[in-house]
């Protein structure tokens, strides 16, 4: 079994447990990934899984997660039943603790540069930096701005930090994570970028996930318009026949699909507070509209197991975020696709990995969340 090494927020070492009867814990390249691991109670060292304290695997600092929650049941089994259920979030989930509080002479925090510097700008002014010292969080530090992946222009206005960075990551294709510094014994804050392992590409050997190439075990497909959209209504302030409505798209005809996309946080005022001109501000509803409608795109989900004595290696051939090819020639399926989850199970027969390629199927609560965002704030009269 891989050893877990338990420590402080601080990053003091507590103790080492490499007897656990089992272990999930799931990376995520645009999300916020999470672990469970069980233990019986009477091993050693089980009191120090408290609430709070960090777990990570092996000397890996980029698997590291903080324990939220932890529960037991007594069952007739007595004592050989007495199995703690200890939950938690990756450590970069450290970023859902805070909210886009705009600056005091203005309605929204804004930046604009590339989806690194931009996802930095907030880190630095609601963690690392912020103006109440109260929010700071001091294990927490910025890696360098390397200013990687595409242009944006950025504005938020007390939303989460964290689904703030799912937006910008999807929309850039840069991951994001928080990885420890056991040298400085802080936090770091950091982006990056995957690895194209494609088929069709010369410059990285590539990868092919294949049940022909003896590289999954188990493969799972599906594909789907149910959430396809390709015309956007992008409303912005105002009220009734006053507000300002915009159109993104070309589709036409039957192939049209449409959706209202509700914009009233788009504000329509520089960071002076000067009047933004009719253009900029048209301007700004269009991005948001092409932002959102990439959140509508026709679905392909590609789940499988990966062998664990595949001819590629884990963590050495491909990783998390890398670009790889799925193919199954049967299927006559051949995609190429993100790795995007990763799911790491440790138990007493052994090791396995559960990957996802591209989009991870939606749950109930990220349907209803994306139903809620497009209701519209109209005012009817």
């Amino acid at each position: 079994m891989k050893p877990i090494r338990l420590l402080t927020p601080q990053l003091d070492l507590l103790a080492e447990i490499d007897d656990y009867e089992s272990l999930l814990f799931t990376r995520r390249w645009h999300e916020i990934g999470e672990f469970e691991l069980r233990i019986n109670r009477h091993k050693r060292h089980t009191e120090l899984l408290q609430r709070g304290n960090l777990i990570m695997l092996g000397a890996s600092r980029n698997k590291v997660g903080i324990i939220r929650h932890r529960e037991i049941v007594l069952d007739e089994g007595g004592k050989a039943s007495e199995t703690w259920l200890v939950k938690g979030i990756v450590l970069k989930g450290v970023m859902a603790q805070r909210i886009v509080v705009p600056p005091a002479n203005d309605s929204h925090d804004r930046a604009s540069g590339n989806a690194e510097t931009v996802m930095k700008h907030y880190v630095n002014n609601h963690v690392v930096n912020p103006v109440d010292t109260k929010r700071k969080i001091d294990m927490v530090v910025l890696a360098s701005d390397q200013q990687r992946g595409s242009n944006i222009s950025w504005e938020s206005r007390f939303k989460n930090l964290a689904e703030e960075f799912v937006e910008i990551s999807k929309a850039s294709g840069l991951g994001w994570d928080v990885v420890l510094d056991l040298q400085q014994r802080k936090w770091i804050f950091d982006v990056f970028e995957g690895q194209n392992l494609t088929v069709n590409q010369t410059e990285n050997p590539p990868v092919i996930f294949s049940p022909q190439f003896e590289s999954l075990k188990q493969l799972s497909f599906v594909e789907s318009d149910y959430n396809y959209r390709n015309f956007g209504y992008i409303a912005g302030q105002g009220e009734g026949a006053d507000r300002r409505v915009v159109e993104v798209g070309d589709a036409e005809g039957i192939s049209r699909i449409e959706t209202f996309i509700d914009s009233r946080d788009i504000s329509e005022q520089d960071e002076s507070g000067q009047a933004l001109t009719e253009e900029q501000i048209i301007a700004k509803l269009q991005e948001r509209g092409q932002q959102k409608l990439s959140e509508f795109t026709e679905e392909f989900f590609l789940e499988g197991q990966v062998l664990t004595n595949s001819p590629f290696r884990y963590e050495i051939d491909y990783d998390l975020g890398d670009i790889v090819t799925i193919q199954n020639r049967e299927w006559g399926i051949t995609r190429d696709a993100r790795i995007t989850e990763i799911k790491e199970i440790y138990e007493p027969g052994g090791f396995q990995i559960e990957a996802t390629f591209g989009q991870s199927r939606p749950t109930l609560i990220k349907k209803l969340k994306q139903e809620l965002a497009q209701i519209s704030g109209e005012v009817r009269k």
